[in-house]
């Protein structure tokens, strides 16, 4: 495999668990380490680091070594104006074109989703949960939309990695929302879609917020 398609690999497999809250901000990203997991060499690494940080996920700390970058305060206000705006932009476009395949899709994936947290796998949970808000875009079949929402690298914000009582609601709420959200496009239900995607964002941010201000 060519270094570039190398570097690739790792890229898309740190985003994703950047993204996926898999990686906290603050974590170290040691070369070695991603290089062994993944068989690829320091430099795939190296050159993954460097598109991740070009694009904010990843900063350089003062006495080197790489590190996922922290979000604030100002970062969760930001981070839930602009999935409102795109991902409730996308459901007036999803309400629009009435596609079946995706609306079967969304409930596959909430099965993973269901299924994953049933099992203890965390992780695996949180990236079906990134899966189903992507799908929600990429439904749209609107290519610049994908591409904004893509570029600005959103990140799952407000899920916490474990199995503690607090934690494991949050991953029942966030069941719940997502099959509403199936329900209300199977029944053409506008009002319930905007309502509950709004309630999912909003309680993704303050629970996101309680993590920041910690």
């Amino acid at each position: 495999m060519r270094d570039d398609s190398l570097a690739k690999k790792v890229y898309l497999e740190v985003r994703k668990k950047i993204l996926s809250s898999q990686l906290s901000g603050g974590a170290r990203l040691v070369e070695s380490a991603w290089a062994e997991r993944l068989d690829v060499s320091r430099v795939a690494v190296r050159e993954a680091f460097m598109r991740l940080a070009g694009e904010s996920l990843v900063e350089v700390g003062e006495k080197g070594g790489c590190f996922v970058k922290k979000i604030t305060i100002e970062d969760v206000h930001a981070i839930r104006e602009l999935r409102e705006i795109l991902e409730i932009g996308a459901l007036k476009v999803l309400f629009v074109k009435r596609n079946a395949d995706l609306i079967e899709d969304l409930e596959s994936i909430c099965n993973d989703f269901s299924n994953m947290v049933n099992r203890g796998y965390y992780g695996g949970a949180c990236e079906a949960d990134v899966r189903f808000h992507e799908r929600l875009i990429h439904g749209t079949n609107n290519a610049r939309l994908i591409n904004i929402y893509e570029s600005s690298n959103i990140p799952l914000f407000h899920m916490k990695i474990g199995a503690i009582l607090g934690q494991m609601e949050d991953y029942m709420e966030t069941d719940t929302e997502h099959r509403l959200i199936v329900q209300a496009l199977k029944t053409d239900n506008w009002d319930l879609a905007y309502s509950t995607l709004v309630k999912h964002l909003e309680r993704g941010e303050q629970e996101s917020l309680e993590l920041v201000e910690d």
